[in-house]
């Protein structure tokens, strides 16, 4: 259950930046939906590998690596989904520092946050 207000809250947290942000066109809500599960696989599957690979590049820039790797997985969702379209690096770059963002608080706020 917890996983599924999880992929809610992250498909209507993407519908309102995509609202708010130029450069990030959505067309409707499953494709919000679509794109929360899709990051959420991703970011499950694909940035672990990511990561490993991209080590020392990570530590010599203390960590500031991981926001190109946030960006690379909002790119590859918008390789993957149809009807979700990013403009370029760095509006994904943006996009995923505001989801991120938006997310902690949200999860801070219901209460849902990682322990």
């Amino acid at each position: 259950m917890k996983l599924l207000i999880r992929i809610l809250i992250t498909a209507v947290l993407v519908l309102i930046i995509a609202k708010v942000m130029k450069g990030v066109i959505i067309d409707e809500f499953t494709t919000a939906l679509t794109v929360a599960i899709v990051l959420g696989l991703l970011n499950f599957f694909v940035k672990p590998l990511l990561v490993l690979l991209t080590l020392p590049v990570t530590i010599f820039t203390l960590g500031l690596f991981l926001l190109v790797i946030n960006a690379v997985m909002i790119l590859l969702c918008d390789y993957f989904i149809d009807g979700f379209r990013i403009s370029s690096f760095w509006t994904a770059m943006l996009f995923s520092i505001i989801l991120s963002l938006s997310q902690s608080l949200v999860y801070q706020i219901t209460g849902d946050a990682k322990k």
